[in-house]
Order: structure tokens, then sequence, then C-alpha cells
């Protein structure tokens, strides 16, 4: 109820109808969440039927032809071989590479893309893509629907997502989600810093440097990804039952 010099000059059904007047109204927060919940909506609801799904990261900047494209190639195709969909941002340089590799063996392409003041188009080699506004989005995204990270050389991004990763494993949001790391020279001083940085002053414990798998080898990055998978298959398979024990008890 409102009254005197707070009753509005004009009505809710007035102001949804007239077509005059500013937009700022599409900006303010809680027209955002409306946003946001749109984008969660439409990322569930195409993934939601993807097969088992592995997220590469990497530098959009690493050109065709480097061996550090050439090694996300032979990444996507392996993946795919093994009967994971690939998950990437959607960009050029790794991105493309790992979802080039498994658009050719004839996998699930998937890419992930994300609104930047800068262009950045969707690769060629993505069959489902979908674009987010909201990094936090995005994000929810590539760890929902993976059952696993591998990183390729990479700046910022690439840096903030796999330490992301790292974080959601150490404090068990996530379990049994490997996170491995490809390129030995390229990420080695990374992890000296953090065995002789982190863990040699208490920041980490020692049981966490076991959280990174850092490899050359596309090959090996896959048999990471399928043990910790196959290690997974019993849990899955009790939480399964419990559900179906669940609906024959209420029936």
């Amino acid at each position: 109820m409102v009254r005197g010099e707070l009753v509005p000059d004009s009505t809710y059904d007035q102001r949804l109808l007239d077509r005059r007047g500013p937009a700022d109204w599409l900006h303010m927060d809680p027209w955002r969440v409306l946003r946001i919940q749109a984008e969660f909506v439409e990322g569930f609801g195409q993934l939601a039927e993807l097969p088992q799904a592995v997220t590469v990261f990497g530098s959009a900047r690493t050109p065709a032809g480097t061996p550090e494209y050439e090694m996300g190639v032979e990444l996507g195709r392996k993946l795919s071989e093994a009967g994971y969909a690939v998950i990437t941002g959607g960009g050029p340089g790794c991105m493309e590479a790992a979802n080039k590799g498994t658009a050719e063996a004839g996998g699930v392409s998937v890419g992930l893309g994300i609104e930047l003041p800068f262009e950045q188009n969707m690769n060629e080699y993505v069959d489902l893509g979908i674009e987010f506004r909201y990094f936090f989005v995005r994000k929810t995204m590539f760890v929902k629907y993976s059952c696993g990270f591998v990183t390729l050389p990479g700046g910022f991004g690439t840096l903030d997502e796999l330490f992301e990763a790292l974080t959601l494993v150490q404090t068990q949001k996530v379990t049994s989600f490997p996170v491995v790391l490809m390129g030995t020279e390229f990420w080695g001083g990374l992890i000296d810093w953090i065995k002789s940085t982190l863990a040699g002053t208490g920041k980490i414990s020692a049981a966490d440097l076991n959280l990174i798998h850092v490899t050359d080898d596309p090959d090996e990055a896959v048999r990471i990804i399928v043990e910790a998978d196959r290690s997974r298959s019993p849990q899955r398979e009790e939480e399964k039952e419990s559900v179906r024990q669940t609906v024959s008890d209420a029936q």
C-alpha cells in the first residue's frame, strides 16, 4: 500500500506497454538475476544429455601448426576415441586444436564461449556452441558436465580455470576429478614453485601435490582420465541403486 506522494504517476501496466523512456531498467541488478537464471537454464538444457565429457583448457593465442597446437589436436582425437565428448572455451588456439581433433575423430565437440570486449568467434570445429555473458555461469558448465580437466599451455584465463579446478578438488566440492597439465617444459617452473613455496611453507599439504598430473603424452593424459572415471563407476552405481530403492519404497 502506498499513499500521498509515494503514489506513482502511472500503473505497472502502463509502464509495461509504453515503449518510450530509457532502457536503464535492463541493467539493474534485479533484472540481471533473470539474465543469469536464463543462462543457467540454457546451459543445463543444452548440455544435460552429453555423454561423459572432458574439459580442455589452453591459450587462445597458440598458432596453428605449432607443437602445442598439434598436441591439442592429438589430445582431442584420443579423448574422442576413448568415448568422451570434449568441451573447450570454443575459441581459437589450443581450444580450436582440441575441438579439431575431436571433430576429425567423429566425437562430440562442444564450445562454451564468453562475451569479451574483443572479438573471439566460435571456432569452426564446434558441433554444439553456447555463448555466455557471465564467467561464473560458464565455469559451472565446465565443471558440472566434465569428469576431468586437461590443461594445455595458456595465460591468465587458463591459470584461473586451472586453479579453480584444483580448489574444487582440494576442498572435495568435486570428487575423483583428475587435473592433467600437458607440457612438462611449460608447466615445470610453476610445479617447482608449488612444491618449494606452497608446499614448502605449509600453504598446501604434501598430499595436495598428488592432485596435479603433468605429462607430454596424450595417451597418458587419457589413461589418467579413464582410470579416475572407472574408480567412480562403483560409486555412481551405488548412487543409482539408492535412488531406485527410494523410488521403490515410495511406491
